[in-house]
């Protein structure tokens, strides 16, 4: 079956590989959190056992969680500016007649936003 010049399933797959992208992101990010507060559980059992806390595994710990969000971030980011990209090179047919497209990419850096502001949020509560 031939392809006609226009082909929309072009962009709804970059729509696709945007959302997977974000998915992704947002992965890395929730893990990143978690280990982050991991640090915290592991500095509670050793004040329970020992009586005095360990900071070492918990700053350890922290630091490893705000480089996975700052990786998750990253992602976003940078496939949202991928996505950008591609969409402006794609003929104005390929696009359905009603989409934004700031709509995404917008979206895209808001989560990329908050994900800035989680790893600041968690540098700062790490103590």
């Amino acid at each position: 079956m031939p392809l006609s010049e226009s082909d929309p399933r072009v962009f709804f797959a970059a729509e696709r590989t945007l959302l997977a992208w974000l998915r992704t992101g947002l992965a890395i990010m929730g893990v990143g959190f978690v280990v982050s507060r991991f640090g915290l559980f592991i500095q509670l059992l050793a004040t329970q056992s020992h009586g005095t806390p360990s900071t070492a595994h918990a700053s350890l710990s922290a630091t490893i969680g705000v480089a996975f969000v700052i990786a998750g971030t990253l992602a976003i980011f940078v496939s949202a500016i991928q996505h950008q990209r591609f969409v402006a090179t794609l003929p104005q047919a390929d696009l359905p007649n009603t989409y934004s497209k700031f709509f995404a990419f917008a979206l895209s850096l808001f989560v990329s936003v908050l994900g800035v502001i989680l790893a600041g949020y968690l540098l700062v509560t790490q103590a």
